[in-house]
């Protein structure tokens, strides 16, 4: 399958939204799990949504003329199970700072790794 924007357009990638505080400026925030730096904000759920879908295209034909790589959404990888060690307080200080954001440990320890690496 040739992966080009109706490609990317058509898979399931997972947003998040969260309603912003008035000291953020109010409304709905809207992200991409897998792409957290693709974020919008809206006065309602609709446009927010409405609008990341929009700030996505837009990044993928840029994406696609640079012929970067693109992210696919992470559930659709195939994950191995393994099990590691780390010190519990640094794990605590993982939790404690995951603990208002809507992605789990598994990610976060993933995706610092790949951040790291590149």
């Amino acid at each position: 399958m040739k992966k080009n924007k109706q490609y990317y357009l058509s898979l399931d990638y997972p947003i998040v939204t969260r309603k912003l505080s008035t000291k953020e400026g109010g409304g709905i925030l809207a992200y991409y799990v897998d792409m957290p730096n693709i974020a919008v904000d809206g006065k309602d759920y609709d446009e927010a949504i409405k609008d990341l879908k929009s700030a996505f295209g837009c990044y993928l034909d840029v994406a696609l003329t640079l012929k970067e790589d693109i992210k696919e959404p992470s559930h659709l990888e195939k994950t191995k199970r393994i099990n590691i060690s780390i010190p519990l307080s640094t794990l605590n200080e993982i939790d404690k700072y995951l603990s208002n954001k809507d992605i789990n440990r598994s990610t976060f320890l993933a995706t610092s790794a790949l951040n790291a690496i590149h």
